[in-house]
């Protein structure tokens, strides 16, 4: 039995794992032949490890420009990192935050079945993450054992099926219809990117339509623009931060040759994703139906952030700008403020910020993404500052989550324990149950809450 569930234990922490495991449910609900079967299950399986050896490549190139960075320019703080600050807890919350795992899937499923929040939130890394934070913020506020781990639980199901809804009108502009989710726990930033786009442009003035004469038209191929921009970072941070210190990064390779190097092996990470986003909607999607209208009827995927980079590649590069701007800004008013100072992390602004620039976007064109995503750049500032002192020991270790939905749960389950004790987290509890039942009592136009502009 221990061997079972250590099992689906490693199941559940590889996202590929369940995206393939979705694909073959609705494949076999859907009675495919066997050959078809077999390629629709492997396609969304191969293109999320293609997906992942890209992010891996982005986050290994990243690495080396922070460190320039903060050398250059005599920066200390606490860095934002979703990853290391899981590595930290697993060392004393490994058994609570897999159990919440476990049982928050279950309640997401269950309420994808009996409500009309259909969506099924399939970023394993995230939800993973997220039961982390749940068992961190949990055990601060005085709970423990088994009561812990159902309050989590229930928690991480009900939040995998809220936050997708809340801004699926925003998704359904973003993919133009596409029957996705977002499936990330940045998506509250992305929305607020999105609705601030629509105040300050027009959806029509697309950063994809941007004009670019014939002698400029290479940039329009997403790599060698990508490319370039990433070029000058690499190059102020390595020129900032001097040739001595760069070569204990490099091994002893020249420093401008180094900078160059690292800004194109970005660019090839950023490739290999767009292909891997390719190869998994083209597969994922179709097999869906099959869970869709056999299993849970009218289920939507919530899917990673990276999977809408495809949609709109331009703003992809101009949201990574504006949100890093975001987050240089935001840090120095936190140092003017006298608190602590949170360095921007450039994986959370790569990733979140391109999100929030296709999201700017799809409201509110070239001016929306920029914005949209320069307000995300402070979001992701000013909220992990925030949340640091709601995580009890894990406080001090030098990090903290990194994506903005992570200090909002953190945050409102730390908050309400402070003024109101357990029975305020109790409260918030009870009010997300009601939140995800009370519609299905409801007359609506739709089955599914907030799809097609319900």
């Amino acid at each position: 039995m221990g061997i079972i569930l250590e099992f689906f234990k490693d199941v559940l922490k590889e996202p590929a794992l369940l995206m393939g495991l979705m694909a073959f449910i609705g494949l076999v609900a859907l009675r495919k032949p066997s050959h078809k079967i077999m390629t629709g299950t492997l396609k969304p399986i191969l293109g999320y490890l293609m997906l992942g050896a890209g992010a891996d490549f982005i986050v290994r190139n990243l690495d080396p420009l922070g460190k320039m960075i903060q050398k250059g320019f005599n920066i200390e703080g606490v860095i934002p990192n979703n990853e290391a600050i899981v590595s930290v807890a697993q060392t004393v919350l490994g058994v609570e935050t897999m159990s919440i795992l476990l049982l928050g899937l279950i309640v997401n499923l269950l309420i994808a079945r009996f409500t009309k929040f259909k969506y099924i939130f399939l970023t394993g890394h995230h939800s993973f993450f997220m039961a982390c934070l749940l068992s961190a913020v949990l055990q601060t506020a005085g709970f423990g054992g088994w009561g812990l781990i159902a309050i989590g639980g229930a928690f991480l199901g009900l939040i995998s099926a809220i936050l997708p809804a809340i801004g699926q009108k925003y998704t359904l502009k973003v993919t133009d219809g596409d029957e996705v989710a977002m499936g990330h726990f940045g998506s509250l930033a992305y929305y607020i990117s999105a609705w601030i786009g629509g105040k300050v442009g027009k959806p029509e003035d697309s950063t994809e339509k941007i004009e670019i004469p014939e002698k400029w038209s290479f940039l329009r191929d997403t790599t060698i623009s990508t490319a370039l921009t990433m070029m000058v970072f690499y190059l102020i941070a390595a020129f900032a931060s001097g040739s001595e210190f760069v070569e204990t990064l490099s091994g002893g390779t020249n420093m401008v040759l180094f900078a160059l190097m690292s800004a194109m092996k970005f660019a090839v990470g950023v490739t290999i994703v767009y292909a891997g986003v390719r190869m998994i909607l083209g597969d994922l999607l179709p097999a869906f139906q099959g869970i869709a209208t056999k299993i849970i009827p009218d289920a939507i995927p919530a899917v990673d952030c990276a999977v809408f980079f495809t949609y709109a590649p331009t703003a992809v590069v101009i949201g990574f700008v504006a949100s890093f701007i975001g987050g240089i800004i935001g840090m120095v008013l936190l140092g003017f403020a006298g608190s602590v100072l949170i360095i921007p992390g450039l994986v959370p602004h790569f990733f979140c910020g391109a999100t929030a620039g296709i999201y700017g976007n799809s409201t509110g064109g070239k001016r929306g993404a920029a914005i949209g995503a320069f307000i995300n750049g402070l979001l992701i500032t000013f909220i992990p500052a925030l949340l640091l002192p709601v995580l009890g020991n894990l406080g001090f270790s030098n990090t903290t989550f990194g994506d903005f939905d992570f200090g909002v749960v953190g945050i409102a389950i730390g908050k309400l324990y402070e003024f109101l004790g357990s029975g305020g987290v109790l409260g918030l509890l009870a009010l997300l149950v009601a939140v995800v039942i009370v519609p299905s009592f409801m007359k609506t136009k739709n089955k599914v809450i907030n799809n097609n502009n319900e």
